[in-house]
């Protein structure tokens, strides 16, 4: 694709991995400084052909090797791949330099894209658009292999299963949520000779609310679904609207009804509380437990999900949510929620002090939207409709101990019994800080005793305890049953398990350790 897939560039990366923890600590938001410098901005111009685009969405690679990979989609349907690791031009050179990070493009749509995932070992692309479809890209080869049709409005929002690449979910602007099965054979084939798949199920009116079905007619309700996610459980999907701020959660074999739901009011006491303000985005860190909603009354929430009944265990303010465009995300490691505003400045709270001030990023000229982590916590990227993205650099030059959240979280894959609680006890406290390229504005964040987080006992997820299993843990417990996408190969057993398999629920995935 460009010149990072070099043989010298693989063989330094499988030196890194060889190395194991003798690889270069990464920086991490418990490192967070008070000097500006600390985040080094690279600004993108998003245009074509000297056009120039908003973008719509932009996602960094999953895997280790690629973590520097970016993927931006914009409103005139083009993704674009940047590889961050080369020097990226300043805001007033970014018109001039556009293509220097930039190591490929095409036309993925024709319409906006409005989300964009990396699968399979980053060798795919997921697109959803405005034009009602779903395609799946080979990155390299800038070739769609897979068209998926059935909705009947935009595509907003799009998943893969944890585990089970070959499946996924979307939400539409139509009012309904489809799973998908890669594996199934292409039913049609679509103007332009691609493959195309039919939903394997849909749930349609997932987010009317009970005023919406009362509407005169010719008066549509809002029914848009805005954000899916497929739990880590791996058998469930968290659905959001723009109708309310209601979560709900679903059963993938049993779609008859949501099988529990979480909102921030359950018993609204006034007036603007029951007010219905939607959800813009959900995010989930990874592992799982938490899961980030951010809401149009300016607030984002967040939830355990062992505590769905519960309510939010944080709410987070300040900034701007005034569309559907404006974004949070949870870090990977669960403690920072970065989130875009409509005021121009991204917003950074830490998760176990939401009371105290944001991180404000200034530098953006219009509403940002888009927002998103790279998984090694090294990078943050916002887009605006500035027509720009910005790739935000973490001081490097504060490094943790060896017991940094990187080297937690493999001890905690590694160790079925490891609890997660200590993810957050180990770690050094948070450094004060001030207000990014905003020397007038400080926000002194502190990691006081106020408003911390109860954390549950947990186990190793499951489909990380088999990938680390070893002969170590001979005597372990027995593994726990499969679920059903990960036990069967069959496409038609995703929603027809056998009955002998033992129901399981989200809270079964987290196992109270003993």
């Amino acid at each position: 694709m460009a010149s990072s897939n070099s043989p010298s560039f693989f063989q330094d990366l499988k030196m890194r991995e060889l190395n194991g923890f003798r690889v270069r600590k990464r920086p991490h938001l418990g490192d967070l400084a008070s000097d500006p410098g600390s985040f080094g901005s690279g600004v993108l111009s998003i245009e074509h052909n000297g056009v120039v685009n908003p973008p719509m969405a932009a996602s960094f690679c999953k895997s280790s090797k690629n973590y520097h990979l970016l993927a931006v989609s914009d409103e005139d349907g083009y993704v674009s791949i940047y590889d961050t690791h080369r020097k990226l031009p300043s805001l007033t050179s970014c018109r001039e330099n556009a293509d220097e990070a930039r190591v490929c493009d095409w036309v993925a749509h024709s319409n906006a894209i409005f989300d964009v995932r990396w699968v399979k070992d980053d060798s795919l692309i997921m697109t959803a658009s405005g034009d009602q479809s779903i395609k799946i890209w080979d990155v390299e080869k800038r070739s769609c292999v897979n068209v998926l049709t059935g909705h009947t409005g935009s595509v907003k929002s799009l998943c893969s299963h944890p585990s089970n690449l070959d499946l996924l979910v979307s939400g539409s602007r139509d009012g309904c949520f489809a799973l998908w099965d890669l594996r199934c054979k292409p039913n049609s084939k679509c103007r332009r000779l691609e493959p195309s798949l039919s939903p394997i199920h849909m749930v349609k009116g997932a987010h009317v609310s009970a005023q919406g079905k009362r509407v005169r007619r010719g008066k549509a309700a809002s029914m848009s679904i805005t954000s899916v996610l497929y739990l880590k459980d791996e058998i469930s999907i968290a659905s959001a609207g723009a109708v309310d701020s209601v979560l709900k959660f679903w059963d993938t074999r049993n779609f008859k009804a949501p099988i529990t739901q979480a909102q921030p009011h359950p018993e609204p006491s006034t007036e603007k509380e029951r007010r219905l303000h939607g959800i813009s985005s959900l995010t989930q860190d990874s592992n799982g437990l938490f899961l980030s909603a951010s809401c149009m009354d300016n607030r984002i929430y967040l939830y355990n999900v062992l505590q769905l009944d519960k309510g939010p265990v944080q709410t987070f303010f300040g900034s701007r949510i005034e569309s559907f465009y404006v974004k949070a995300a949870i870090s990977p490691d669960a403690t920072h929620i970065l989130s875009g505003s409509s005021d121009g400045n991204a917003y950074i709270w830490q998760v176990k002090n939401p009371q105290a001030r944001p991180i404000i990023l200034n530098g953006h000229e219009g509403e940002i939207t888009a927002v998103d982590w790279s998984p090694d916590v090294g990078k943050i990227v916002t887009s605006s409709d500035d027509f720009t993205v910005r790739v935000w650099n973490i001081q490097q030059a504060y490094y943790s101990s060896t017991r940094s959240p990187t080297s937690i979280r493999r001890r905690v894959t590694a160790i079925p019994s490891m609890e997660c609680r200590n993810l957050f006890k180990e770690e050094s406290p948070m450094c004060s800080t001030k207000t990014v390229r905003g020397p007038s504005e400080e926000a002194l964040i502190g990691n006081t005793s106020h408003d911390q987080i109860s954390m549950p006992e947990i186990s190793t997820p499951e489909s990380l305890k088999k990938k680390f299993s070893s002969s170590s843990f001979s005597n372990e417990e027995p593994e726990m049953e499969k679920t059903p996408e990960a036990a069967l190969k069959s496409p038609s057993s995703v929603l027809n398990p056998p009955s002998s398999l033992k129901r399981r629920t989200i809270r079964d995935y987290f196992v109270a350790a003993s």
